[in-house]
């Protein structure tokens, strides 16, 4: 069975958890169905990705966005394909889709896509070309490699009339035309192309190998053996990207065809194009044909192996079958793609070659198109990514990795995407490793890793009482954090344009010191066990609990304020309606009433909630934005200012819990999340939404964050109501 988009999700005996499909009602439409999009990674930061119809609406699409020091230096090299399929008829379909300046839109190959789902985290194409015979396309990328493999297959038969359509040692044949859009730049920019400008195309019959210009990086694209290559060399101009126009960036650009591939295909016959940009991996193609479909049979096997171990591993870990839990299967999926390798280059070889992945190597990708990993948001993520999936040894292995990257008290903020240095701005992402380490040992038992990390635990506790980076440091006369320095952003709320920060929350931030309160107590915990000196952890603990709800209930809101201490100045307290609040509670139980928690919970239900978020801000408040949008300026300044985030849901579905133990009534705020799963991205939750309605998704297709809190409150409310 095939699972619809109007399905129910909630019903865990009624689906396949291994399809998700959009019919030909989107995939007609190509207005719809260009504003949708799929996504298929490779566990180093490397993905593939474009919309239903095939055409790149972004700079960031591309069949092989290779990731060229793992999980950064992405680079578009392969943008798309475009097919023609010829039948023995001689009729000529064209299948695939560009959306040119103006809107043009040609070829118009939608007209012939019947369906796009998902076999596991394999998209799938399905093109009718005769009322029987029809071309699927399967597109899946290796595991560890920078290599993508797209793959067709004929379905049905040539006789449409029942009378025999070919002698049986001469079968009737399909011819596919298949021409690759080239490219080869950072995928944050585009091309322009030039008249006399050239790839470097060395045609080596059913494969070629290709180089914008000497010094570029190599790439191959490779055929079935029985294929043939015909050079071109021809520019297309003014690729429109829609995505990209409304974001404000540029929305034009130039792609390059080398040439074009010929192949054939009987009904129930496949064939396979290769694309890499790995010199190991394209030394192993052998020139016959057997040895090129042995390989890509094996590749496949490989794909779906792991697969089900991923769906196996995450079944281990206490969770329902699969078969029964179609949701939580397809959220195991998702989160798959946001865990990657980041290696000690230190240590290893730079050529690609000399790449393993392991456990201990592992980090988060913030989001897809173009995020790269945050150390706030892989330790937000992890919890819901790595620990309600059961991979345990991944998780042990990127704290370890962060931990290793501390300096002044401080884990890394991000990483740049040019492989510089890491950043430190940050006063959150560091607390945050006290939550995940917490919720690691909960989880698994493994008291080794808080014995081993407990040394640089202590002096990350120290340097925040004395001061750190950034003015970040424990008020002694109450036992707050304060935070800020002067053109910084350092909470979550970061978004910032040129030398102006939208959000600057200087001051003491409210879930700064509920992440502070969570790191304390967890310190105190664990010195008690190690049998060292607790009483300093414990007493700071009692100190920011003494103070906390006197100084951060605002009684004429019936919630807390955002910020107090605005600036360094006492008693200066921000009233801003925001869902940072909610962390006072979700993290522990101590700091509030049950009625504080209560009315917080109210207010923020009242003016935040909405059917797909929270808004970061209330609509009541002179500064709040109510559409999210246009250029980089416009978006960052409505980022935090009304938006609305899916990861907030986490938080608000812990105190819902907390205060009325009602799990059942949660599953409607859940469901609009199962129904994102066709409407965005395929399989996955975007970033954030408008904060109108009709609550139309935004910022990046595919979030780290987003995933993993609603996997995470997915599985605490279904099993709240067992």
């Amino acid at each position: 069975m095939i699972l619809k988009q109007d399905a129910s999700l909630f019903d865990h005996t009624q689906a396949n958890p291994w399809h998700i499909q959009v019919g030909s009602e989107i995939c007609g439409d190509v207005q719809a169905a260009l504003d949708r999009e799929w996504l298929v990674t490779n566990g180093l930061g490397g993905y593939a990705s474009g919309s239903l119809v095939g055409a790149t609406t972004r700079c960031y699409h591309g069949l092989l966005v290779a990731s060229l020091q793992p999980p950064v230096k992405r680079t578009v090299l392969v943008a798309k394909f475009d097919e023609i399929a010829t039948l023995h008829t001689g009729e000529r379909i064209e299948l695939g889709v560009n959306e040119y300046a103006q809107g043009t839109i040609a070829p118009e190959g939608y007209r012939a896509l019947q369906s796009v789902s998902l076999d596991g985290d394999i998209v799938c194409f399905s093109y009718a070309l005769t009322e029987t015979l029809t071309l699927e396309k399967r597109i899946w990328m290796e595991y560890g490699q920078n290599t993508t493999y797209v793959q067709y297959v004929l379905h049905g038969s040539f006789d449409e009339e029942g009378e025999k359509s070919g002698d049986e040692d001469d079968p009737v044949v399909l011819t596919l035309d298949v021409a690759p859009f080239c490219l080869s730049r950072d995928y944050h920019s585009v091309t322009t192309g030039a008249a006399d400008w050239r790839f470097l195309v060395e045609d080596q019959g059913h494969r070629c190998r290709i180089r914008a210009y000497a010094g570029a990086p190599a790439y191959h694209i490779i055929a079935d053996p029985s294929a043939t290559f015909t050079p071109g060399g021809v520019w297309y101009w003014h690729i429109w990207h829609r995505q990209d126009q409304k974001r404000g960036l540029p929305g034009q650009e130039d792609v390059y065809q080398p040439g074009t591939f010929r192949l054939t295909l009987v009904p129930g016959m496949h064939t396979t194009m290769v694309l890499t940009a790995e010199t190991e991996t394209t030394c192993s193609w052998g020139y016959g044909g057997q040895r090129h479909e042995t390989l890509v049979t094996q590749a496949l096997m490989r794909h779906r192996r792991r697969v089900q171990q991923i769906l196996a591993v995450a079944e281990r870990s206490g969770n329902h079958l699969p078969e029964r839990d179609p949701l939580f299967a397809r959220l195991v999926l998702a989160a798959d793609q946001f865990i990657v390798a980041r290696p000690d280059y230190a240590h290893l070889s730079e050529a690609p070659q000399a790449l393993r992945l392991s456990p201990d190597r592992k980090t988060i990708i913030a989001g897809y198109p173009w995020f790269t990993d945050w150390g706030r948001d892989s330790m937000i993520s992890l919890p819901g990514l790595l620990l309600c999936t059961g991979r345990y040894s991944e998780a042990r292995g990127l704290l370890k990795a962060f931990a290793s990257f501390v300096h002044n008290g401080l884990i890394p903020n991000r990483f740049p995407d040019d492989g510089r240095e890491p950043a430190y701005n940050t006063a959150d992402a560091t607390l945050w490793m006290f939550r995940a380490l917490d919720y690691y040992f909960t989880t698994t038992g493994d008291w080794s890793l808080i014995k081993e990390l407990f040394p640089t635990l202590c002096e990350i506790i120290q340097w925040h009482v004395t001061g750190t980076d950034y003015g970040i440091k424990m008020d002694a006369t109450d036992g707050l954090l304060q935070a800020g320095a002067p053109g910084m952003q350092l909470t979550w709320m970061d978004a910032k344009v040129g030398d102006w920060v939208v959000t600057p929350r200087f001051g003491k931030p409210v879930e700064i010191n509920a992440l502070w309160y969570y790191a304390l107590t967890a310190m105190e915990t664990w010195a008690v066990r190690l049998s060292t000196d607790a009483a300093q952890y414990g007493q700071l603990r009692a100190l920011v609990r003494q103070h906390f709800a006197r100084r951060f209930w605002y009684a004429e809101g019936g919630y807390l304020y955002d910020v107090v201490d605005v600036e360094g100045v006492a008693g200066r307290n921000d009233p801003a309606l925001r869902p940072n609040q909610l962390f006072a509670a979700s993290l522990t139980h101590d700091l509030l009433s049950e009625q504080q928690v209560t009315s917080m919970l109210q207010q923020v239900t009242e003016h935040l909630l909405t059917p797909v978020g929270l808004r970061s801000l209330s609509p009541d408040d002179p500064a709040y934005q109510g559409h999210f949008a246009g250029d980089q300026k416009q978006r960052d300044s409505a980022y935090h200012q009304g938006a609305v985030w899916q990861w907030l849901l986490g938080p608000y579905v812990d105190v819902h819990l907390q205060a009325h133990n009602d799990p059942a009534t949660l599953l409607p705020l859940l469901k609009p999340f199962a129904q994102q799963l066709w409407s965005t991205c395929l399989g996955t939750i975007s970033e954030l939404a408008e904060p109108e309605p009709p609550f139309s998704n935004g910022g990046c297709f595919a979030q780290a964050w987003s995933v993993a809190e609603i996997l995470r409150c997915w599985l605490l409310v279904r099993d709240s109501t067992r």
